[in-house]
């Protein structure tokens, strides 16, 4: 199970939400850069960019930064926030990223998300984000009816290989991730699932790797030095 460092991007800042509330941000660093050179000093496999901004306008607002990171770092990186066009996409492969991250459009643009996948294959990673069991959208501001479980099965339909699910509630909160919900995900599915939300001790991440998932996503315990990175490597013998 690989342990993924977040760098979450708001104002071209490396910050943290608490639940998704933007009016709840703590800021950690004024260089993301800095940021992403650390966290690979210390042997993180790759990294977990989300422009925040992005998520919000329907577009990357900080580019310039993600360029930035792309250049100074040779760890992989996978990207979100604000992704909603086959252009953009590509944008941003190009760009040197190994996999964006699609959010809203797989709620919104399901053709999309299927045209993404025949296109640039395992690059075309979904994050569902849920609350209470359904899924949001535009930057975790907008509540759908849809349940994650019938979104897992049209991603399956579209060719996605890889999701990134979060609870949204557990998120930034230290409390421990929602097992249940991805061990319900995990029998569902075939596809690779990469947990994020509530991480905060070596614990949880034992407890995750059991059930299966390939990686965990972990932020605010890691900024707030709950969690030291190589420890929690060690102990799951990374």
């Amino acid at each position: 199970m690989e342990l993924i460092p977040a760098i979450d991007l708001k104002d071209g800042r490396c910050v943290r939400l608490y639940q998704g509330d933007y009016r709840q941000e703590t800021v950690y660093s004024d260089d993301p850069v800095a940021v992403a050179l650390h966290w690979q000093s210390l042997g993180a496999p790759r990294l977990h960019l989300v422009d925040l901004d992005g998520a919000v306008a329907g577009e990357p607002v900080n580019l310039g930064v993600v360029a930035d990171i792309v250049r100074r770092t040779w760890i992989p990186l996978q990207f979100g926030g604000g992704i909603r066009s086959i252009a953009v996409i590509d944008k941003l492969l190009r760009l040197g990223l190994e996999r964006v991250v699609l959010g809203t459009v797989a709620v919104e643009q399901p053709d999309l998300v299927r045209e993404a996948c025949e296109r640039f294959g395992d690059a075309v990673v979904v994050g569902m984000d849920a609350r209470k069991g359904f899924v949001a959208v535009r930057g975790w501001q907008a509540d759908t009816q849809l349940r994650a479980a019938h979104l897992l099965s049209n991603l399956a339909d579209a060719g996605v290989a890889r999701i990134i699910y979060t609870d949204i509630e557990r998120d930034g909160t230290l409390t421990e991730p929602n097992y249940e919900a991805i061990a319900e995900l995990m029998a569902r599915t075939k596809m690779a699932v990469i947990a994020s939300g509530g991480i905060s001790s070596s614990e949880h991440l034992r407890r995750l790797s059991r059930l299966g998932v390939e990686g965990a996503i972990i932020g605010k315990a890691l900024y707030a030095g709950i969690l030291d990175y190589q420890a929690a490597a060690r102990e799951l013998g990374q």
